[in-house]
């Protein structure tokens, strides 16, 4: 298994894409692939925000997830968000996605990113909470209830 850039991998995006809209598609205000992969061709960057990282195995593409600015309007002040966090419906329950966050927290950290904030629909944390994030507060979020959650890059070792 290794991590590329969707930039250097631009013929997932149709795939990434279908998983992204399958997902969180209810959640837009157009529902339209189309708009999905506009969004992702927009996010080729792999030395600055925003950027998608991919996890790939044999040219499978297993998982993917962004580091993006300003997901929520609410939060203007919280710059940097982690987000889009996808393990492909096979190879989820194998720690893929912990692996996925793990890198890109390295690469955050390496942007000179300070802070990382997520929002996460598992309003125990879950593999967030296990890997350091702290909880910021629970809010409804498009009619969801979500966990905004933080994560201060100066003080990790991984």
């Amino acid at each position: 298994m290794a991590f590329h850039y969707l930039k250097d991998k631009p013929e997932f995006i149709p795939q990434i894409a279908t998983w992204y809209f399958e997902q969180w598609g209810y959640l837009m205000d157009i529902p339209c692939i189309e708009i999905v992969k506009n969004k992702l061709q927009s996010q080729l960057n792999s030395n600055k925000l925003p950027l998608i990282l991919l996890q790939i195995e044999n040219d499978q593409l297993l998982g993917v997830c962004q580091l993006k600015f300003h997901e929520m309007d609410i939060y203007p002040e919280k710059e940097h968000w982690l987000g889009g966090v996808y393990i492909c419906n096979n190879q989820r329950g194998k720690g893929l996605a912990k692996k996925m966050v793990i890198k890109a927290k390295n690469i955050a950290k390496s942007l000179g990113i300070k802070i990382l904030y997520l929002q996460t629909e598992n309003l125990s944390g879950g593999i967030y909470a296990q890997l350091g994030w702290q909880p910021i507060k629970q809010i409804t979020n498009k009619g969801e209830q979500v966990l905004v959650m933080q994560c201060d890059l100066t003080s990790e070792d991984k």
